[in-house]
């Protein structure tokens, strides 16, 4: 069961309407990374998962992301202002002012519709803990990029919170993924001299996966 709280992760503020900012913001609700990919990835996961502490804590994860989507989602209720004029949103996603009446819509920054496709689940805890590292490690890019084309100081507030709790999943997933090691996926690494082998494919060679050394790495297991 889950329940809704009024009160916002972190309140959300702008220093001015942007509509064209807006569009770009878009994606971190409906996009590949965004935060409804997300909650819905960690939530389809929990449902397999047996470890009672790692299952909460894709749960408590999962919710956390849809906290941050009713974050974005009023940043770009407020960005987009009080009434629909698309001659203010010259890029990406128009439809808020032609369609939804101003509603963020869960589409990408170019107006393309949320898919779960974006989902990744493999019901191997090991193979989505990795997809899950990630997936929060490409939000942050994607927000780091949104950080630097906008020069609002309080759009740049929720920016820089939500990208250091990005980093916080990433933390708690790693820490996840090295408790596991002998279980799934993991139980049968590198068992076999094929998986010990490096090819040295680069000719000329001499600077392979480890420049400083110029040996291929080391496979001690």
């Amino acid at each position: 069961m889950f329940q809704h709280d009024k009160k916002l992760l972190q309140p959300v503020r702008i220093d001015a309407p942007n509509a064209n900012y807006a569009t770009l913001l878009q994606e971190q609700l409906g996009g590949p990374q965004g935060e409804l990919k997300a909650a819905m990835q960690y939530l389809s996961q929990s449902m397999r998962i047996k470890d009672p502490e790692i299952k909460d804590l894709f749960l408590d994860i999962a919710v956390e992301e849809l906290g941050h989507m009713e974050m974005v989602a009023t940043c770009v209720n407020l960005l987009n202002g009080h009434e629909p004029n698309a001659c203010n949103a010259t890029i990406g996603n128009v439809e808020a002012h032609v369609l939804s009446g101003l509603t963020p819509m869960l589409t990408n920054a170019s107006g393309y519709l949320w898919t779960a496709a974006y989902v990744n689940e493999t019901g191997d805890l090991a193979a989505d803990l990795l997809s899950d590292i990630a997936a929060e490690q490409r939000a942050k890019v994607v927000y780091q990029y949104l950080y630097r084309q906008i020069q609002d100081n309080g759009v740049k507030e929720m920016i820089d919170f939500l990208l250091n709790r990005e980093e916080a999943h990433n933390t708690m997933f790693r820490e996840a993924f090295n408790r596991i090691q002998d279980s799934g996926s993991q139980q049968d690494w590198g068992i076999t001299a094929d998986s010990r082998v490096y090819f040295d494919l680069s000719k000329p060679g001499g600077q392979s996966f480890n420049p400083a050394s110029k040996q291929p790495p080391s496979f001690n297991m």
